[in-house]
């Protein structure tokens, strides 16, 4: 008679084989979820910067969908994905900017060494907004649709297999 305990161990290498390539089918193990994907924005509080107006709710519901970035002018990331935005905002998409945790002279600083692809841009010096939004870390770039709700969220820098793979469907309306 075979002993119950002899089948625990293939037992136990299914379950992790199954987790495995469970784990392995997912569509991006690097990208966190988002708690906000089809919900409302939580609300814009930004602080002007020096010569720029910051967006407010009523930007994100104005009906055209827009891109929200948190950005950092110590976050070398930024400074990667920068050439696609500006890329995203000359090709009409509406990108606003939230400056993260930052010394007012260095986003300036940033913006005049780099450009400014924000429409409107605004700053998140204590990282309040921010942590209503759910950011992990800069850069974090928000698809908000023409009502207010949060469509896709993207961690790390906007390269271009991004905007290619997973922005321009979603900026085409085609959803996520």
């Amino acid at each position: 008679m075979a002993k119950p305990l002899m089948f625990l161990p293939p037992v136990i290498f299914a379950a992790l084989a199954g987790m495995f390539v469970w784990g392995m089918s997912r569509e991006d193990p690097k990208q966190l979820p988002s708690a906000l994907a089809g919900k409302d924005a939580p609300p814009v509080q930004l602080t002007p910067m020096v010569g720029f107006e910051p967006f407010t709710d009523a930007d994100l519901r104005d009906g055209e969908i827009k891109l929200v970035n948190f950005w950092a002018s110590w976050c070398a990331p930024c400074r990667v994905e920068h050439p696609n935005l500006e890329a995203l905002s000359k090709d009409g998409v509406t990108v606003l900017g939230v400056n993260y945790k930052d010394e007012p002279d260095n986003a300036l600083g940033f913006l005049e060494e780099l450009g400014n692809p924000y429409a409107r841009i605004g700053a998140d010096r204590a990282g309040r907004m921010a942590l209503d939004w759910g950011v992990y870390g800069v850069p974090e770039t928000f698809v908000v649709d023409g009502e207010g709700k949060v469509i896709f969220r993207f961690a790390g820098p906007v390269t271009q297999r991004v905007i290619d793979e997973r922005l321009a469907p979603l900026l085409a309306g085609e959803g996520e």
